[in-house]
């Protein structure tokens, strides 16, 4: 009996040891899943930003203003949407494929409507939206222009040609959000190709030396093509 009770006594220790190698053996993957659960509790839990409002400087001389909001979703994942008019094109960009307006007494802008809409993935856990990131987004732009016609004298008349420009974009961003250390202030740095598809209706405006008097011709173009355009800017906004 005496030798049972040994023999099972040794069973049962030697079960125990091997089953603390185990765990010793494993401490790295413990670790992780500990660390991730604990990230995504205090996401839940704690006080901190999750939701940013912002602006874009840059873009105000290309003709666009809008206020842009992100909500972070997890710790990695955020959506950002944007929405704002388009007004006066200040820049020729032959790398975004824009033209820029006229200043003359005879081109009226026409505010439209732009919005934009895309997914943030932060490359770094952070239980507030901050780091280095990658973007897929789509975007809306739309710049519209009534041009009044010259008579045989150049003064202006009642008849005008609208001049429309419409953009539908899809753009792969990379860039670097940083929240101040001292306030709720953010920056956010980006940059990135895009894949552009454009309909213009373009209003072409000339003097016609030909005829007997010299007037003023016009002649209304419509195209339709794709091409990559190219952005660069700077955002700045609160977080909340």
């Amino acid at each position: 009996m005496i030798r049972w009770t040994s023999l099972l006594r040794r069973i049962l220790g030697l079960t125990l040891l091997l089953v603390s190698l185990q765990a010793l053996a494993q401490p790295g993957k413990t670790k992780v899943v500990l660390y991730k659960d604990r990230l995504a509790a205090a996401f839940d839990t704690v006080d901190c930003v999750k939701n940013v409002v912002k602006i874009n400087p840059l873009v105000f001389f290309r003709g666009e203003v809008p206020i842009y909001y992100e909500r972070a979703i997890t710790p990695k994942l955020s959506l950002e949407a944007g929405i704002g008019i388009t007004l006066r094109n200040y820049l020729a960009l032959s790398f975004t494929g824009d033209d820029a307006d006229d200043f003359g007494a005879g081109t009226e802008i026409v505010p439209r409507l732009s919005f934009n809409a895309g997914f943030r993935y932060y490359f770094t856990d952070d239980l507030e939206p901050q780091g280095a990131y990658g973007q897929i987004s789509f975007a809306h732009l739309n710049f519209t222009k009534d041009i009044r016609t010259k008579g045989p004298t150049g003064e202006f008349t009642d008849v005008k040609l609208r001049d429309d420009r419409t953009y539908n974009d899809v753009r792969f961003l990379i860039g670097y959000q940083m929240l101040s250390s001292n306030s709720n202030w953010m920056f956010d740095v980006y940059g990135g190709p895009a894949f552009r598809d454009r309909f213009n209706v373009k209003v072409q405006e000339r003097l016609d030396l030909t005829g007997e008097r010299p007037s003023w011709a016009y002649t209304i173009e419509e195209s339709k093509d794709q091409t990559v355009a190219f952005f660069l800017g700077v955002k700045i906004g609160m977080g909340f």
